[in-house]
């Protein structure tokens, strides 16, 4: 076990990198005029990138009217440019030159007309402007972004997965479940909206903790608990402070002027489709460990706390520290 669990931390120490984190490439292309553009852009650090080396792919029509001013800061690069452009850009493309992998979330705001939501990866980096935005687009980048966060964000992930090793099986999963999303779906909200918010380095540190405190109650076997007994209301207070981890993370992102509500609800659908699906997965996994092995289970379960508690103990301390 010992050895399985030093292979864990050492498959985990890269972990913090991918923990909580959802910060691609962000794109705004705003109409000024009738020939002017707003650029903007931002881009996460990464080895050997440069502010000038840093900058969009223009439309073939458009060019820089003056030379871009740079944001440097120790997490990002970014800059912001005027830009002109000759006749209209409808069927136009633009989009972002990939060094890395990763994706991009490009908005462009047509002067008078909606904005279009774009999401560009390497292999579809460029990005064609509508005569017309489309709703689904919304939809759809979104959605795919709240999947895609829950499934890369891994303190979210090894919490969900130590909920359920918690509450085992049956309508008590359910509403285990139902609770964390009740609660992070409210402080998402509150926060996107401005209603409320917490600074994020606190936040990240009790989603730690929280992912400690689990594995812990998981280890602890079957003794009577509070958490035992009522996992519906664990899972609700913690959900609180994921829904402002969530709502960090979509922060970086930005949300389409007047689509905030497609925006938000999308990426909550999102992050609750790639929240079933990990439920869906850790359960089957159980069953068939029951079905198989049925004297492996209690193992089985407290090497996965170890294994979760020393991936959560490292986050926290690394926050703290950090």
């Amino acid at each position: 076990m010992i050895r399985w669990l030093l292979a864990w931390l050492l498959a985990v120490i890269p972990a913090p990198l991918l923990a909580d984190e959802l910060r691609p490439v962000s794109i705004y292309f705003k109409q000024v005029g009738q020939a002017e553009w707003s650029l903007g852009w931002r881009q996460p650090v990464v080895p050997g990138a440069t502010a000038d080396t840093v900058v969009p792919i223009l439309p073939d029509t458009c060019h820089m009217a003056e030379k871009p001013v740079y944001d440097v800061t120790p997490i990002a690069v970014g800059g912001r440019a005027r830009v002109m452009c000759e006749g209209t850009l409808d069927t136009r493309a633009l989009g972002w030159d990939f060094a890395t992998p990763g994706e991009a979330i490009l908005r462009v705001a047509p002067l008078g007309r909606s904005m279009q939501v774009h999401r560009l990866t390497p292999e579809k980096p460029m990005a064609v402007i509508q005569p017309r935005a489309s709703a689904a687009q919304v939809w759809r980048s979104y959605f795919r972004i709240g999947v895609e966060h829950i499934l890369e964000g891994w303190d979210h992930l090894l919490f969900v997965i130590a909920l359920v090793l918690l509450v085992g099986r049956g309508w008590a999963v359910v509403k285990a479940a139902t609770a964390f999303t009740v609660a992070h779906s409210l402080t998402l909200a509150a926060v996107t909206l401005g209603v409320a918010g917490l600074p994020q380095r606190p936040v990240e540190v009790l989603i730690a903790l929280s992912i400690v405190f689990l594995a812990v109650e998981v280890a602890r076997g079957t003794k009577d608990t509070l958490t035992r007994r009522l996992p519906w209301l664990v899972a609700f207070l913690f959900g609180l402070f994921h829904g402002f981890g969530f709502a960090g993370a979509l922060r970086e992102i930005g949300l389409p002027e007047g689509e905030v509500p497609a925006a938000l609800i999308s990426f909550n659908l999102g992050v609750e489709a790639g929240q079933l699906l990990v439920i869906g997965l850790a359960l089957m996994v159980l069953a068939a460990i029951r079905r198989a092995r049925p004297a492996a289970e209690t193992p089985a379960l407290r090497f996965a706390s170890y294994a979760i508690g020393i991936t959560g103990a490292y986050w926290l301390v690394d926050r703290l520290v950090g």
